[in-house]
C-alpha cells in the first residue's frame, strides 16, 4: 500500500471537520475526494500530506511520502519555466526537467518568466513539478483550476501514465478530470463539532 488511513480526523485552525476515515491507495490506483466547499477536501489533503497533524487515528504513508500540489503552485516568479523545473528536479534528484517539459506541453515557455505566464500556463508548471518529484503518492487539490478542457484531458493522461507506472494519485475535484478512479464522499464523514465551520463553508 502507498497509502493507508484508519479512523483518520482531521482539524482546520484547532476544529474537528472530518472524523472516521477509512481508506487506501495501492499502486495504480486513484481515488477522487468529492463534497461541497467546505467539506474537508483539503484539510485531509493536507494532513495526509504531513503539513499538519491528524486529531486522531493512523495514518501510513509510503517511505519516500508524498507529493501534494495545491492551492499554492510552489512557482518561482523569478526563474524562468524552464529553471523551475530544473530546480525542483534538482532539489528531489530524481525525474527529467525535460520530460517533465514535454509532458505538460511547457517547452515552448521554456524561457519565459514565470511572473509573465497566464494563470492556466501556471498551473501547468506546477503540474509538471509533480513529474520530477520521484514520488509514487500524488495528492492533488483542485488540479483542474485554470486549465482548459484540453489541458485537463492532457494532465489526465498524465495521471494515467503515472498510474500505469506505479503510482497513486489522491485527489479534490469538483470537476471529472477524466481519470478512472474511486470516489469518496465527504459527506457522512462531517466532525460532530463542525456545524459552525460548515455553515460557513470553511476548510
Amino acid at each position: 500500500m502507498l497509502l493507508e488511513a484508519r479512523g483518520l480526523a482531521c482539524a482546520r485552525g484547532g476544529v474537528p471537520v472530518v472524523e472516521g476515515i477509512d481508506l487506501a491507495l495501492a499502486a495504480g490506483s486513484a481515488l477522487m475526494l468529492t463534497g461541497p466547499n467546505g467539506s474537508g477536501k483539503t484539510t485531509l489533503l493536507r494532513t495526509i500530506a504531513g503539513l499538519q497533524p491528524a486529531l486522531a487515528g493512523v495514518l501510513m504513508v509510503a517511505g519516500e511520502g508524498a507529493a501534494y500540489g495545491g492551492h499554492a503552485d510552489a512557482v518561482k516568479a523569478t526563474l524562468t519555466v524552464g529553471e523551475n523545473l530544473a530546480f525542483w528536479a534538482e532539489i528531489h534528484g530524481a525525474g527529467s526537467h525535460l520530460a517533465a517539459l514535454a509532458a505538460l506541453h511547457l517547452g515552448p515557455l521554456a524561457n519565459r518568466v514565470a511572473r509573465d505566464l497566464s494563470a492556466g500556463q501556471r498551473r501547468r508548471l506546477g503540474l509538471a513539478r509533480m513529474l520530477v518529484t520521484g514520488r509514487r503518492l500524488w495528492l492533488l487539490d483542485e488540479p483542474t483550476v485554470s486549465l482548459d478542457l484540453a489541458t485537463v484531458a492532457l494532465f489526465a493522461g498524465v495521471m494515467q501514465a503515472h498510474l500505469a507506472a506505479g503510482g497513486a494519485v489522491l485527489l479534490a475535484s469538483h470537476i471529472d478530470p477524466g481519470l478512472d478512479a474511486g470516489r469518496l464522499d465527504l459527506g457522512p464523514f462531517r466532525a460532530r463539532s463542525a456545524g459552525v465551520l460548515f455553515a460557513e463553508g470553511v476548510a
